[in-house]
């Protein structure tokens, strides 16, 4: 008769080869962080120096993006998902990121240098979209199917979250710790650790393993993950009645206060979007994976259902504020990205409704659909928005220059600004268009103020050019009596000096009236002129001519513009000019100005 091997010696046997495979595990991810800070460190140095691929935005911004991300993603998916499994959904990663990246660098690259930056909100976007994905995929690979259960789904995006939340506080205390070791050794004038911390080959690799490092660790203890969310669900859930009874006032006082007062916020959506977005987190701790309703008080149970009716109208409340805002004034990208969400937090008010007035079954059974068809939609309009299918950009751009068109918006009240600064490539196409072509009932001006636009250099003065007075000298009141202004100084056009000093309002061609100073403000034996707003807000400055050209060279004390007396005393001519108590100081060809400080307040009462 054959021997059989003794049940105990199978579990060691299993225990080791465990051990073996979690080993092997710690060891690829341990590598992938070390692959991941090189390609970033060669990205950066890439960068700084402008070599390949740095050089080409369509290939830079995309190898960046995968550079971050995938990464992650092969760090988190070692030993759970299969080879081919896993070169799928690595590929199918790498195909998102390069079609995103590559529109962003090419919807941001303008006439001038690329740009080698994602946009601001791409990050946002890869960190919400893959984590939801993720989630996803994992949870699939486990039941082996394309869309798993939703107890899988629950625990995959669950154990994620927490994963990454002490990944980044795991990071935190590296860095700590790292401080405070080159802080003590430079307490011994050895600051080898400080400038190797500085160094960008040392510290990038060194974030990059400390992730896969505690990404690993997490992993491995997957008891200790559970429990520290289910602590956190339970703690969670009992904030969802003082939540429930927020909401519910609010809404309960809305009939007494009406909707203006919510409409003057010019916020309304953000805060109710945000709002809607707490109460779905908050109902899900409670609902968990949809069998945790035994063990909840009957208060969190009531309050979770109540939550679930409460949804609706803050999402319909939301599109109502987001309409008024769109009827007045068209489209944003901003509002372009509320509608958005708004369209997902309406998915999830209705179908939290639908299953809060479901009788029989078990509690809320039908936020399993729910939450799981929301998180498909949500990854197919996040994707949309940063492509061209539906960038905000693109979006906005065109139902502004439709309201022009069509006379909804006046050609001095249009926001040529935006165009030029904030709408990406779109933007810029289109007010090209306008300035060559003209649009609406009043083209002629439309294509005047496009041009002005177009010949900015920096964002700041095309809303105010827009609205100013076509032709006309600056009002001014000349002091002391008698007193001329400088040749030349009326002829300039000062609706194009835009400089990082600008003059004040009131040469500007803004409705303002000036108080001009004729003086020798820099002791070079030609006037100057010290130009005085009428009002506080309008500025001072002295302006003095240099190569031709009339420009800022200084500003009063600010204590001048509250102090009547003082400017009565400068237009009477009542003051002298005193040597520059301290004198610049020159470095290298630099020139270091030395600013004495602000003296006390000037007595101010009339005398």
């Amino acid at each position: 008769m054959k021997a059989t091997t003794p049940e105990p010696d199978l579990l060691v046997q299993e225990t080791v080869r465990d051990a073996a495979v979690t080993r092997r595990v710690g060891q690829l991810r341990l590598i992938a962080g070390l692959m991941q800070g090189a390609i970033l460190y060669f990205l950066y140095r890439a960068q700084q120096s402008g070599a390949w691929p740095a050089n080409q935005a369509a290939l830079y911004l995309p190898l960046v993006l995968a550079a971050i991300v995938l990464p992650a993603l092969l760090i988190s998916s070692l030993g759970h998902l299969e080879r081919r499994p896993l070169a799928l959904w690595l590929g199918a990663a790498a195909a998102v990121l390069a079609m995103v990246g590559m529109h962003d660098a090419w919807r941001n690259a303008l006439d001038h240098a690329p740009v080698l930056r994602p946009s601001f909100l791409v990050f946002p976007f890869c960190i919400g979209f893959f984590f939801v994905a993720h989630s996803l995929v994992m949870a699939g690979a486990h039941d082996r199917r394309w869309v798993a259960h939703y107890a899988t789904c629950f625990e995959s995006a669950w154990k994620l979250a927490i994963q990454l939340l002490f990944a980044g506080l795991f990071l935190l205390g590296v860095w700590l710790v790292m401080w405070m070791g080159a802080a003590l050794f430079g307490l011994l004038k050895l600051d080898f650790l400080e400038r190797l911390l500085l160094k960008s080959w040392f510290s990038v690799p060194l974030v990059c393993v400390a992730f896969s490092s505690a990404m690993h660790t997490t992993d491995v203890r997957p008891a200790i993950v559970r429990g520290i969310r289910s602590l956190l669900l339970v703690l969670m859930a009992w904030i969802l009645p003082i939540a429930m009874l927020l909401v519910g006032g609010f809404l309960a006082s809305l009939p007494f206060t009406g909707l203006e007062v919510l409409w003057q916020t010019r916020h309304a959506t953000a805060v109710l979007l945000a709002s809607c977005a707490v109460l779905v987190v908050l109902v899900n701790a409670a609902f968990q994976a949809g069998d945790a309703a035994g063990g909840l008080a009957r208060i969190v149970r009531l309050a979770a259902r109540v939550a679930c009716f409460l949804l609706t109208p803050l999402a319909v409340l939301g599109v109502y504020a987001l309409g008024l805002r769109v009827a007045d004034y068209g489209w944003t990208p901003d509002r372009v990205i509320a509608a958005a969400c708004l369209l997902v937090a309406l998915s999830y008010a209705g179908g939290y409704l639908l299953a809060a007035v479901r009788r029989g079954g078990p509690w809320l059974d039908g936020l399993r659909q729910v939450n799981i068809a929301a998180a498909f939609l949500s990854l197919a309009v996040s994707l949309a928005m940063f492509t061209p299918v539906a960038d905000p950009a693109r979006i906005s751009v065109a139902d502004q220059v439709a309201r022009l068109a069509r006379g909804a918006t006046p050609a001095d009240k249009f926001d040529y600004g935006f165009l030029r600064y904030h709408g990406a490539r779109y933007g810029m196409q289109a007010l090209q268009a306008l300035a060559a072509r003209g649009a609406g009932p009043q083209a002629a001006a439309v294509r005047i103020r496009a041009a002005d636009a177009l010949d900015e250099r920096y964002e700041g003065g095309t809303a105010a050019r827009a609205s100013a007075p076509a032709a006309g000298p600056p009002d001014l009141r000349v002091w002391p009596k008698g007193a001329q202004l400088p040749a030349g100084f009326l002829t300039q056009d000062w609706m194009r000096t835009w400089q990082p000093y600008t003059p004040p309002s009131c040469m500007r061609g803004l409705g303002r009236r000036c108080d001009a100073i004729v003086l020798d403000g820099d002791g070079d034996g030609r006037p100057d002129v010290l130009v005085l707003g009428e009002e506080r807000g309008d500025g001072a400055a002295l302006l003095s001519e240099r190569n031709g050209k009339w420009e800022v060279i200084g500003r009063p004390s600010t204590a001048l513009a509250g102090c009547p007396r003082l400017q009565q005393r400068l237009r009477a001519g009542q003051f002298k000019l005193s040597p520059t108590p301290l004198r610049d100081i020159e470095v290298d060809g630099q020139r270091i100005v030395l600013v004495p400080p602000e003296p006390e307040l000037p007595d101010c009462a009339p005398r």
